[in-house]
């Protein structure tokens, strides 16, 4: 097996091995070197899409991200999660205020109920409706404020007094307010399925 040079007849450049041409080397690329100016004009593509095909495929796209960041928000995914949302101490805060119930599930309920007593002419009844409904935002206050202390006390013995983030009370608080289908990120846990602490 001898390995000698190939002949140089202008038509080939290699190495031959056993009477065969290997290592075909390019004499060149046969075209000049494209200018700084020519290789960015290449690579330019318009912002906005300027057919309707384009058009078309970008809002389908924005579309189906939009939908995917959605579905992923209402699941509770983290990384579709607002900023007021992320990090485990919210989602412990949410996950209890889930598993309880809360007067304050019930508060747009009554307010419809009291606005339709409005309509009834009885000025007793009128009064008494309102009375109750003052009462009952009492109450529901007073709900807010033990929910947010308790959150509070389990979060920081679960997660650690000074590691606890601000405003973890009034996220639970705020949260109980809202009815439970309509909560955003949707409820993770069943009632009375309560977080270890």
């Amino acid at each position: 097996m001898s390995k000698t040079p190939a002949v140089n007849d202008g038509t080939t450049k290699g190495t031959v091995l056993n009477g065969e041409v290997i290592g075909e080397l390019a004499t060149g690329k046969g075209r000049p070197t494209p200018t700084r100016a020519e290789r960015e004009a290449a690579r330019k593509r318009p912002l906005v899409a300027n057919t309707k095909e384009a058009k078309a495929r970008a809002r389908a796209e924005l579309r189906e991200r939009q939908d995917r960041a959605r579905i992923g928000m209402a699941n509770g995914e983290e990384k579709f999660l607002p900023l007021r949302d992320k990090g485990p101490q919210k989602r412990f805060a949410r996950d209890y205020t889930d598993a309880g119930w809360h007067l304050g599930e019930f508060l747009m309920p009554a307010m419809v109920v009291v606005i339709v007593t409005t309509f009834i002419p009885l000025e007793f009844f009128q009064f008494w409706s309102f009375v109750a409904l003052w009462a009952f935002i009492l109450f529901v206050v007073g709900d807010m404020i033990i929910l947010s202390t308790t959150v509070k006390r389990k979060a920081a013995a679960k997660f650690g007094k000074d590691k606890l983030e601000k405003g973890l009370g009034w996220y639970s608080a705020m949260r109980s307010v809202q009815m439970r289908f309509m909560r955003l990120p949707k409820a993770q846990v069943k009632r009375g399925q309560y977080p270890a602490s």
